[in-house]
């Protein structure tokens, strides 16, 4: 689970539910863990962008997971408000369009970047394959693949390889394996953060397949290649260089005649069907062939036993799993009239399970006369009780601990309208201080300067193994700082995506002053919400992602200790700011959000504190929002 106003309530409701905390909850400190656990959770899966040794440094009483194969988020997980900006769809509910793999433009002062590569945000796919022994040995009790939008075929190899790795240590994977998982998925591998390797692909965010050929010659009818690995009918392919791909239909020899499998170092033509023009290099991006033997030998079967007793004129006929699912019927029996049937036809009968989920290790059958039973009977009886065995499997095997917990909270009138302000430089805090507004939230070294004003307040980062010594004014940005400063004077940030009332209620009972909602809500519906005790931001320029990653740094051009302005420009146009603190990268939205005209709206429904979220506005500028909101 993610949300933590939803883990409080299950917690409270279900008392016998074992919850785990996903990844989508930010979980990188020990401080966030804790609370977490102190709400029940038993298992936390752990933030792709922490070291092993991060990791193994939780000295937590509390089960770990980390993600091991698959697609990377470029995004702290939970931290990413990209795809719901620029399309409403929230990857923090699984509707995420992937806005990273698009191509991007660099912009430094203005002036565009000449960059080799144009997938700037665009990520490796995690493969743990060749590190795995050190996962084994450390604290990490379960591994994550990550399989979402993937075929049948790659969620059962890769989950068979690692399999195999963690049944025997001893065990390897061997080239032919490794090949395989480049056919079924990669945008190129990387053991990824948990190894301190580089995850980022910025020349391609498509498929990667494996190289299986040179071209050597190509004419407008036929392509010549040479093949440096096995290449079957049916597969998939795609020419690198001219990223044309179609399907191997027709594969001919040197003799020009039609083969169905050609193998490594042979001569074959295929028909350019595609019109490519000049040699390139030939990859397989899928493989019919692989598929069927991964499917073919990845289903696995239910184990069950068949008894057959007869009782007067009746077969009791009971299939059992080795869960103690047990499910019988009876089918009636007749005196021979010619032959009696016999064990051998029942068996064959009953133990036909074909395309079932179930399997027969073992049919007793217990008959003590002659009789006779019609086939068909069997047939019927047969698909009855896989029926009811699979029933009988699905359905809730145990009663639940329930108890009422209604969400009781009073809330406060209060028409005083509170002011708070995101302010990034010097100016627009004192332009702030002028207007006398409520709260300004300050990064650290801004905060410096101006802390001994009871009014300011210390954002925090959002990726925190340490905390500072204060006890002051706290803006929260992840749920660490929630457990850290209970006691402070304490606010939540947005970066937390709270969207209920739920979570308003745990934050407010642990602690916080006032909780700012997400700008994933819909401002329309305010009314249904704990008015009270939250704030909303009503102007400003939302942050899109949170990554470790650095487009910039990418190109050998560390960013952190310039003045210069950097900005990624997508394919239509719109320019997102990139800011830099601690290693960090920090990627804007393209333009600002503006609720203002609403505010009247706001006030009548009981929202009583509004924020500003500034990033480049002018001393002037900021009196002018103020003013606005003070009308």
């Amino acid at each position: 689970m993610q949300d933590i106003g939803m883990i409080s309530l299950v917690r409270k409701i279900f008392l016998d539910i074992e919850v785990h905390a996903s990844t989508q909850c930010h979980n990188h400190n020990s401080e966030g863990i804790k609370l977490l656990k102190s709400l029940g959770v038993t298992r936390v899966v752990l933030d792709r962008e922490m070291s092993l040794k991060e990791i193994e440094n939780i000295n937590i009483d509390i089960e770990k997971e980390v993600f091991i194969h698959g697609a990377l988020c470029n995004s702290y997980s939970g931290c990413c408000l990209f795809s719901f900006m620029n399309g409403g769809r929230s990857g923090n509910r699984g509707e995420c369009t992937q806005v990273c793999r698009l191509p991007f433009k660099l912009i430094k002062n203005g002036k565009y970047i000449d960059t080799p590569n144009k997938y700037l945000l665009s990520t490796k796919e995690l493969n743990t394959i060749n590190n795995f022994d050190k996962l084994l040995d450390s604290d990490i009790v379960s591994f994550k693949i990550e399989g979402r939008m993937k075929s049948p075929s790659y969620v059962g190899y890769v989950t068979r390889l690692y399999r195999k790795l963690i049944d025997n240590h001893t065990n390897k994977v061997t080239s032919e394996e490794e090949n395989n998982l480049k056919i079924l998925f990669n945008r190129d591998f990387t053991s990824g953060y948990l190894f301190n390797d580089k995850v980022m692909n910025t020349s391609t965010s498509n498929h990667q397949g494996l190289e299986i050929g040179r071209v050597l010659e190509v004419t407008p009818k036929k392509i010549k290649i040479k093949l440096t690995n096995n290449l079957y009918q049916e597969d998939g392919i795609r020419f690198k260089n001219s990223n044309l791909g179609m399907i191997a239909n027709f594969i001919y020899n040197e003799k020009d005649l039609l083969i169905n499998t050609a193998n490594k170092g042979d001569i074959i033509y295929l028909d350019n069907k595609i019109n490519l023009k000049e040699k390139d290099i030939l990859i397989k991006t899928s493989s019919g062939h692989l598929d069927e033997e991964i499917l073919s030998t990845s289903e696995k079967k239910i184990i069950i036993t068949i008894d057959v007793l007869q009782i007067n004129d009746y077969l009791e006929i009971t299939f059992k799993d080795n869960n103690g699912n047990k499910v019988s019927d009876r089918v009636k029996t007749e005196v021979p009239q010619k032959r009696p049937t016999t064990n051998e036809e029942i068996k064959e009968k009953l133990t036909k399970l074909g395309n079932t989920p179930f399997i027969c290790s073992k049919i007793n059958i217990n008959i003590n006369k002659d009789i006779f039973v019609n086939m068909k009977d069997l047939n019927n009886i047969r698909r009855l009780l896989i029926n009811n065995l699979t029933e009988a499997r699905t359905s809730i095997k145990r009663d639940l601990i329930v108890n009422e917990y209604p969400l009781d909270y009073n809330e406060e009138t209060n028409y005083y309208t509170e002011i708070s302000v995101l302010a990034r430089n010097k100016d627009q805090v004192e332009a702030s201080l002028a207007m006398n507004v409520d709260r300004i939230y300050l990064d650290s070294d801004l905060y410096e300067e101006y802390k001994g004003n009871s009014k300011v307040y210390l954002r925090l980062e959002r990726v925190n193994s340490t905390y500072p010594c204060t006890t002051s004014n706290i803006l929260a940005t992840e749920l660490g700082a929630i457990n850290k400063y209970k006691n402070s004077n304490l606010i939540s940030d947005y970066y937390l995506n709270v969207v209920n009332n739920y979570s308003i209620k745990f934050l407010l009972d642990n602690g916080v002053k006032r909780v700012t909602l997400s700008p994933e809500i819909n401002y329309n519906y305010l009314d249904d919400y704990i008015k009270d005790k939250v704030e909303i931001i009503i102007y400003g320029t939302i942050e899109n992602m949170l990554t470790k990653s650095c487009p910039i740094k990418e190109l050998k051009m560390c960013p952190c200790k310039k003045e210069d302005i950097y900005f990624l420009e997508d394919i239509n146009k719109n320019r997102y700011r990139i800011l830099h603190n601690n290693c960090l990268t920090h990627i804007m939205h393209y333009k600002k959000i503006n609720y203002i005209d609403n505010i009247e709206y706001y006030k009548n429904i009981g929202i009583r504190s509004f924020r500003l979220e500034l990033l480049d506005e002018t001393y002037d500028e900021v009196i002018k929002l103020i003013n606005e909101i003070k009308k």
